[in-house]
């Protein structure tokens, strides 16, 4: 929690569930991103939190955006975004949404499919295009190696596609998954995406860019390595694999830019043992899966909780949203230990959770309203 977050929320007593986000530590984190990566284009994942006060600062900061939707791509123009600084990253598009972004200027777009190219050649003519691979997601709190990327063979074949279909094959992408804690995989995805740039310009393709995707890790409850042991395996690989003739890089963090500037105050609904001996008590707030925290899913991202009785003696722990739904468990299996004097009407604290807790959030599930949101 930010000095700044402390303040404010020692100075208000707000309703809760809300998200108290401090934007200086946005800008913080991508200062510290450029210095870590110099020769890397930012491309912020719009998807990691799209409020206008992170997108302005941003865009202050001349960060360029990767957007998932034609809505996100009209939220970074609206917040002083050039068309020209703006990737349409995600693979899988609606072909209205293709020739709007063509309309508004977005100069380039991704594909991992024959068919998605086809309709890209038709709504983006002669747009620049790149090639999601897929790479090993292991290492990863949340992986997204299943639906997303092609196979090397592929690649190959459709990036040559492309230059026939009058686009423009301009690079080759991955994702190693995201809270990626491995540097290790970033090595990997390089060496893979070199052997497809090795093809492809000896058959004439001058491909020029490499997409690494974000997947950059901050701290929960563990530690994780730092971004520098990031940068410096993948300016390794980088050298190993392209030698002097480095492609222009390019990375597309989310959560490592705005997920340690935001805190959730959430209350304690009810404390209660499923028996009278039971050692575990059972811990409800008033926001769980459907209210922002969909990442909790599988117990992936472990959010570390403050309470006012921090320091007094603790006891094993489930905790639980306030819904109805049978789903609605944050954690019963990560070992979780909170004070025996946690009673109803205590207010907690989530931290590190700027990044993806705001746009998860259900718009009226069980009749609760989406939490709150302020920007400091």
């Amino acid at each position: 929690m930010t000095p700044k977050i402390a303040r404010f929320l020692a100075e208000r007593r707000l309703a809760t569930p809300c998200l108290v986000v401090d934007v200086d530590r946005v800008e913080e984190n991508f200062r510290t991103l450029q210095a870590a990566l110099p020769l890397a284009h930012i491309y912020y994942a719009v998807k990691a939190n799209p409020a206008p006060q992170v997108l302005e600062r941003l865009a202050r900061l001349g960060s360029k955006f990767d957007a998932a939707s034609i809505e996100e791509i009209e939220a970074s123009l609206a917040a002083g975004a050039a068309p020209e600084a703006i990737s349409f990253g995600n693979t899988v598009k609606k072909a209205s949404a293709i020739a709007r972004a063509h309309e508004l200027g977005v100069p380039i777009y991704a594909f991992d499919s024959a068919e998605e190219l086809a309709k890209l050649a038709r709504y983006a003519p002669g747009r620049r295009v790149y090639c999601r691979l897929m790479v090993d997601n292991v290492g990863a709190l949340w992986p997204l190696s299943r639906k997303f990327g092609t196979t090397v063979e592929n690649a190959r074949a459709l990036m040559l596609q492309a230059a026939e279909l009058g686009l423009e094959p301009y690079g080759l992408s991955f994702h190693v998954g995201s809270q990626q804690t491995d540097p290790a995989a970033y090595e990997a995805g390089i060496a893979r995406v070199a052997m497809v740039f090795t093809d492809l310009r000896e058959q004439g393709i001058n491909v020029r860019m490499v997409n690494l995707g974000g997947g950059f890790p901050i701290r929960y409850r563990e530690a994780v390595p730092g971004i520098d042991t990031f940068a410096l395996a993948i300016g390794r690989a980088m050298t190993r694999h392209f030698g002097n003739a480095l492609p222009e890089m390019v990375i597309e963090p989310g959560r490592f830019i705005v997920g340690d500037a935001g805190v959730l105050c959430a209350e304690v609904v009810l404390v209660s043992r499923r028996g009278k001996d039971d050692p575990v008590r059972w811990v409800y707030l008033d926001v769980g899966r459907f209210g922002g925290l969909a990442e909790t899913e599988g117990e992936a991202i472990r959010y570390q909780i403050c309470t006012p009785h921090d320091g007094k003696a603790d006891g094993p722990v489930a905790i639980a949203g306030p819904t109805c739904d049978g789903a609605d468990i944050l954690y019963e299996r990560s070992n979780y230990r909170l004070p025996l004097a946690l009673a109803s009407g205590d207010r907690v604290e989530l931290l590190a959770t700027g990044a993806y807790v705001s746009t998860y959030a259900s718009q009226g599930f069980n009749g609760f309203a989406p939490l709150q949101e302020y920007y400091l």
